[in-house]
């Protein structure tokens, strides 16, 4: 939006020029979104608390998590409305794959919105079903993934169905460019062609997964919020070569046009990140609730699909890889065991892992800080991979 009036401006004042770099957008954007955050939040938190919109607590988990009962939640509105807005004003909202990202991150969030408001305020302890959330996050997920097999491989909106109607027509037999290779990192030329199929369905899982695993990570204050924030920033670095035509020959990463202008995006949502963790730290006054957290996680996915980093994306949230995992693992061991020996047993003393953790006796604080600091290390690791091919 602002970019536009720049440009209406710019061909009287030619210092309005400025604000066609990508990078200074990237820097008000995160700037603007930070600020909404901080002038919205004591708002937001009141609003909440009006209307009794308290985090219930589990009784079987850690004893130090009771006094956190009826702390404000669903803040995760505060974070989208932070990032829709920032985005909207300095991005280019021409730009088909900024639109993509949005209709997920939005559409995620509506869903986990649903989820918390049933769960807060109608009092069902399940919220939404368990197949109705599978259902549209599914849903969701799949028509991004659709579309973003073909959009990477095309100029233009007019080009994309375009492509699409020719694979139709051809029986679903189209190939399209290497761009929907899975790049492997660390190797010049090393990728496993997927085909439109199997493009689909990696975007699919990896969507949908990096949903998933953020909400099982979103349990301690400020722990979900601040990996996010770290992983996001680093995908921008990576959509702005992706969208540059000499970085992208230069470092060996498929050029996707357009690509570049999610690193205002990213920008915006690290900097609506970091607004929310004023309010999320450590005793939070205010929590993620379903509404952010699966909406992040979905953002994350698709820019990282768009960039063709998932193997990357991967290493640098590592975190929210293991405590999905852990899941994994405790309900696999549990239903084995209770299977074979009539009684469930358990390789974690809580899954997810962070409860583990508080369980052997680290404070809360000490969870969330020592996983940051993984989460730095595996960021860098990542960004690594720019440039050791």
């Amino acid at each position: 939006m602002l970019l536009e009036l720049a440009q209406w401006l710019a061909k009287d004042i030619r210092a309005f020029n400025v604000f066609s770099y990508i990078t200074l957008r990237a820097v008000l954007a995160t700037m603007t979104a930070l600020t909404i955050s901080f002038v919205l939040g004591p708002a937001v938190i009141r609003w909440l608390a009006a209307r009794k919109i308290g985090q219930p607590v589990r009784g079987d988990g850690p004893q130090t998590h009771l006094i956190k009962a009826g702390t404000p939640t669903m803040g995760g509105a505060l974070i989208l409305i932070s990032l829709g807005i920032s985005t909207l004003l300095w991005a280019d909202l021409e730009n088909r794959f900024v639109w993509i990202v949005l209709v997920v991150t939005l559409g995620y969030g509506a869903v986990g919105w649903v989820d918390d408001w049933r769960k807060v305020v109608y009092r069902n302890p399940d919220g939404l079903s368990a197949r109705a959330k599978f259902f549209w996050l599914s849903a969701i997920g799949l028509v991004a993934a659709t579309y973003i097999a073909f959009s990477i491989s095309a100029p233009n909106n007019e080009k994309v169905v375009r492509l699409f109607l020719e694979w139709v027509a051809s029986g679903f037999t189209l190939e399209l460019p290497a761009k929907t290779d899975l790049i492997v990192p660390f190797f010049k030329s090393v990728s496993y062609p997927l085909g439109i199929f199997g493009f689909i369905i990696l975007t699919y899982f990896v969507i949908v997964g990096t949903s998933n695993a953020v909400n099982f990570t979103d349990g301690l204050d400020g722990l979900a919020i601040m990996p996010t924030v770290m992983v996001g920033a680093a995908l921008g670095i990576f959509a702005y070569v992706a969208g540059n035509a000499v970085y992208s020959k230069y470092l060996l990463l498929p050029h996707i046009p357009g690509a570049g202008e999610l690193t205002v995006f990213c920008g915006a949502l690290a900097g609506a990140g970091l607004g929310f963790l004023w309010f999320n730290a450590y005793p939070a006054e205010v929590f993620m609730g379903d509404v952010g957290a699966l909406a992040l996680g979905g953002a994350l996915g698709t820019v990282a699909v768009i960039v063709r980093q998932e193997i990357v994306l991967f290493i640098m949230g590592g975190v929210f890889v293991a405590e999905t995992v852990s899941i994994m693992i405790q309900v696999t061991y549990f239903k084995y065991t209770k299977r074979r020996y009539g009684e469930g047993r358990r390789i974690f003393l809580m899954a997810p892992l962070h409860h583990h953790f508080e369980k052997s006796g680290w404070k809360e604080t000490q969870v969330v800080v020592r996983f940051w600091i993984i989460t730095i290390l595996l960021v860098l690791f990542g960004l690594s991979t720019l440039k050791i091919r």
